[in-house]
């Protein structure tokens, strides 16, 4: 197997939400060699947009950089892209998913890379859109130490946290105890402002007032003016997380547990189908309808 040196750009596989600022991060960053969307409309416009190359085919994204990121939404979706690109990868190149999978997911991703010799690393992020746009995610890495540290300038570029958490899968592993956490932080949050309003107390006052307390957290900070506002833009859709539950759901089952967090989010986000492409937050109209005696919006 090849060992090239530090590889300084990537070309980037997915352009959703999440995938197309982390691109345009990377393209700042002097450190994009080109994007690949499966929707080519999409891709058209943000290279327009960021004024980057755009790669007609999943072959050239392969043959354009040492390494390739994928970020695109589900399991199947990283398993096919992989087999899609395997043909087109040579020894020594790096595969780095930074998709939310199961853990499972990536130990099969890597199983079938290694054939090729490429080698590949989990690597799912948490910090939002504004994260993504800014460069500050939270990385949680799975892999061969040797491959991190190669990477690691690069997902410099997208991240000001890169955690090496062990193996792979132990990226995506520790991806599902954030999930879990942001469900319980989701819940808390949305359900006490709720109870906030039936008490009469004005919301920006109070989410300013808390934030300075042992109630602060980052999502009360981001997301609460939000759902002050009653207003979702999207920074993690609720759709997504309801799938990343299920991920969870799956992983406790192994060991024979059931998560009584993850059943109830589950179930509250199924009562707001209006809500699943908004962003998590749009919780808040379930916790809100509780205290006015009404259906959700």
């Amino acid at each position: 197997m090849t060992k090239p040196g530090t590889p300084h750009q990537a070309s980037f596989i997915g352009l959703g939400a999440m995938g197309g600022p982390m691109a345009a991060t990377l393209a700042r960053a002097g450190r994009l060699a080109g994007a690949w969307n499966r929707s080519p409309a999409r891709a058209e416009r943000w290279g327009r947009e960021q004024g980057a190359r755009i790669f007609g085919t999943l072959a050239e994204a392969a043959r354009a950089a040492p390494i390739v990121i994928l970020c695109v939404s589900r399991d199947t979706d990283v398993l096919e892209i992989v087999d899609q690109l395997l043909p087109q990868l040579t020894s020594g190149q790096i595969v780095i998913d930074c998709s939310t999978t199961a853990p499972e997911t990536a130990r099969t991703a890597a199983m079938r890379l290694r054939a090729g010799e490429v080698s590949f690393l989990d690597c799912p992020v948490s910090g939002g859109t504004e994260g993504a746009a800014a460069g500050t995610l939270t990385l949680f890495v799975g892999g061969d130490a040797e491959v991190v540290e190669r990477a690691r300038p690069l997902l410099a570029s997208l991240g000001s946290r890169i955690t090496h958490l062990g193996p792979t899968g132990q990226g995506q592993a520790a991806k599902a105890v954030n999930q879990l956490m942001l469900a319980g932080i989701n819940q808390a949050v949305s359900e006490a402002l709720a109870f906030a309003i039936s008490e009469k107390l004005q919301l920006p006052e109070l989410i300013a007032a808390l934030s300075h307390g042992a109630a602060a957290s980052w999502f009360l900070a981001h997301r609460g003016p939000r759902m002050a506002e009653r207003h979702y833009p999207l920074g993690f859709k609720m759709a997504l997380h309801a799938k990343d539950l299920c991920i969870c759901r799956d992983m406790a089952a192994r060991h024979g547990v059931q998560l009584p967090l993850v059943e109830m989010t589950l179930h509250h986000y199924g009562r707001l189908p209006a809500c699943m492409d908004q962003d998590l937050s749009a919780l808040f109209e379930l916790k809100r309808a509780l205290f006015e005696n009404q259906n959700p919006a």
